[in-house]
């Protein structure tokens, strides 16, 4: 007979990666007792399988082409990676796929943590169940906060699963380097895994269905990133589609839709994610397993007064900043209703995500790097704003030519012309990681143009680059 037990708590969240361990901070710090329920690692997709890992392989990936552009130091950096080394400080970087550091967090934070597969079971109850078989019973006297994120999407393809494809998983975590790889996709995670294995070693064919890479970002962004992976020995072809794949004697065989057939000893797939719903007890309180939470501006789930729907789970922003950003909006907004303080929801205040509709800022860690914050040209005509365009070359800016010889990048910011503020801003370039913080501070500070005219940039920086488009607005 299964062993089960009932344990009261003012809130509950489901998913331990970082959205969801800020929501429980949030609602401890507040003073309220508070679970976390995790059925993998401690530290979530993020800390495993995502943002560590990828970025710790592909950190020695812009090092060295940064080194590349500098006399002195291009000559002694033409050879290869040392694949191995760059995998073992990945591995360091992942905690070796390993929680015990983040399981010391929650019991300092004091923050209770239960291990197995969480799932509602009515208003403000959550079962869990673990390895064992044991079930437990959690309530929640304020809240239910959900955060179980994404799954990577894989295509309904003939032959799928007998190819054993990568997804983000296997192409952040795999201990050796494929002779040959196909990715599949033009977004973000193609596009840096892409740059990563290229640079390890991997010969690389990326497949992409649409006319360009980084297609939510402005046109150039994405130009400027294929011509780097094809200088690199990326084999790049857009507007292809896969038909089909096998694995035949261990090698992938791949059938696009202009009947080519390209070979390679793996596969990736990123082509989309999926909620991570579809068995979280959605039906026991009204709503469909398998689809994204709609959630409003506090981050509640519309028609309750208790569940709360945080992170890519609410498909508003699939970024973990942008996730961490709700958690802490979802965890002050949970405790003011708890002691009963009405809550300001007027835009940008501290119990409203409106940042997730002006101000998301994201950076593609490829070379060059593309970042971006607001709304692209298309996205701010398409809301109906008056805007123009300013574009820059970082050719004219003294830090860019500083930074590396041919430093090749572009600058624009969409100007609301009746507002006098940015709607967004996007920066292609080496290094332009760095800069977009600023981007997001005058973006989402509604920051007006002539008080950035007296923003002063040092010299000579990359941020000399707001000076040129200040500059280029003024003058045409």
């Amino acid at each position: 007979m299964t062993e089960t037990e009932t344990i009261a708590y003012d809130v509950v969240v489901l998913g331990a990666g970082p959205v969801g361990e800020n929501a429980a901070d949030r609602a401890h710090a507040a003073g309220l007792s508070t679970a976390i329920v995790e059925n993998e690692l401690v530290g979530g997709e993020c800390s495993y399988w995502a943002c560590m890992p990828s970025k710790a392989l592909l950190r020695p990936v812009i090092a060295q082409a940064d080194a590349r552009r500098l006399p002195g130091l291009a000559a002694a950096n033409q050879g290869p990676l040392d694949a191995g080394a760059v995998l073992a400080r990945r591995d360091d970087f992942a905690s070796h796929w390993k929680d015990d550091g983040q399981v010391r967090w929650l019991e300092g934070a004091g923050i209770a943590l239960h291990r197995g597969h969480g799932r509602l079971a009515g208003p403000r109850t959550v079962t869990v169940t673990a390895e064992d078989g044991k079930v437990t019973t959690l309530t929640a006297r304020q809240a239910v906060v959900v955060a179980t994120g994404t799954r990577a999407q894989l295509p309904g393809l003939p032959g799928l699963d007998e190819v054993r494809p990568w997804t983000s998983r296997e192409a952040t975590s795999s201990q050796t380097v494929p002779g040959r790889l196909i990715v599949v996709g033009g977004g973000v995670v193609a596009t840096e895994m892409a740059t990563a294995w290229q640079a390890l070693g991997s010969r690389v064919t990326l497949l992409v269905r649409g006319k360009g890479l980084l297609s939510r970002m402005e046109p150039f962004a994405g130009e400027l990133v294929a011509q780097a992976l094809t200088e690199a020995g990326v084999d790049v072809r857009t507007g292809t589609s896969v038909e089909s794949v096998s694995r035949e004697n261990g090698t992938v065989v791949a059938v696009t839709g202009d009947g080519a057939r390209i070979e390679a000893d793996e596969i990736l797939f990123a082509t989309g994610r999926a909620p991570q719903t579809d068995d979280i007890g959605l039906d026991t309180v009204g709503l469909e397993p398998g689809t994204w939470l709609e959630v409003d501006d506090t981050l509640l789930v519309p028609g309750t007064d208790w569940l709360y729907g945080v992170g890519d789970v609410n498909h508003r922003a699939l970024l973990t900043h942008q996730g961490k950003y709700q958690a802490r909006i979802a965890g002050a907004v949970i405790a003011a209703r708890a002691s009963g303080t009405p809550l300001d929801e007027a835009p940008w205040s501290a119990n409203v995500a409106t940042a997730d509709h002006y101000a998301v800022p994201q950076v593609v860690f490829t070379d060059p790097e593309a970042a971006a914050v607001g709304l692209s040209l298309a996205e701010a005509e398409q809301a109906g704003h008056r805007v123009r365009p300013v574009d820059v070359d970082f050719g004219s800016v003294g830090g860019a030519g500083l930074y590396g010889d041919g430093y090749k990048g572009r600058a624009r910011m969409v100007v609301d012309l009746d507002e006098q503020i940015l709607r967004g801003v996007t920066f292609v370039g080496p290094g332009v990681g760095e800069l977009i913080q600023s981007a997001t501070v005058a973006v989402a500070g509604r920051v007006p143009l002539d008080r950035l005219w007296h923003v002063v940039p040092p010299f000579p920086t990359l941020s000399e680059v707001w000076l040129r488009l200040l500059e280029a607005y003024r003058d045409n």
